[in-house]
């Protein structure tokens, strides 16, 4: 059963944090902050990737509407951080938790299974973050090899054509 409520608006971005704190990194080093790249993920979630991520995350979701209200409530939704790894072109990922001060938020002990779709919701941005909108934002922000793409483009052609 899908999730029918209003997408929230995407999250703020808290970073930077240390890398190994995020989730789906390829490399998890520990020491190093940055904020690599962060308006290109700022940018691409406001560009759409928080809505599609978060629509394909609701058709799936166990969460009913009122967890989600609750969890909308104590400002989970804009408690998620997500960070670009420069290493492995990886979108590693931070999913808010439900607080110990909030126990009595959810009822029949349903705080696990909101941690646990709340970490989902994440994934699932990460992955659509890395597949849908940020692949190749590298070169085409810094053009780095448009010229090489393009001899390959022509060679193939050629090949074609012969």
């Amino acid at each position: 059963m899908a999730l029918d409520v209003e997408v929230p608006d995407p999250p703020s971005l808290h970073g930077p944090q240390p890398r190994g704190d995020y989730e789906s990194l390829g490399t998890r080093d520990p020491d190093i902050e940055d904020d690599y790249r962060r308006e290109a993920l700022r940018t691409a979630l406001r560009a759409g990737a928080w809505r599609d991520a978060f629509a394909e995350w609701a058709e799936h979701t166990y969460l009913t509407a009122a967890e989600f209200e609750t969890a909308a409530d104590l400002g989970l939704f804009d408690r998620f951080d997500f960070y670009w790894d420069p290493a492995t072109d990886d979108v590693g990922y931070r999913a808010p938790t439900v607080p110990d001060d909030a126990p009595d938020a959810f009822s029949d002990d349903a705080a696990g299974g909101v941690d646990e779709e709340l970490d989902a919701l994440g994934r699932t941005v990460s992955q659509l973050l890395e597949t849908e909108y940020l692949d190749g934002a590298d070169d085409a922000e810094f053009d780095f090899f448009t010229e090489e793409r393009e001899r390959e483009a022509e060679a193939e052609r050629e090949e074609d054509e012969a």
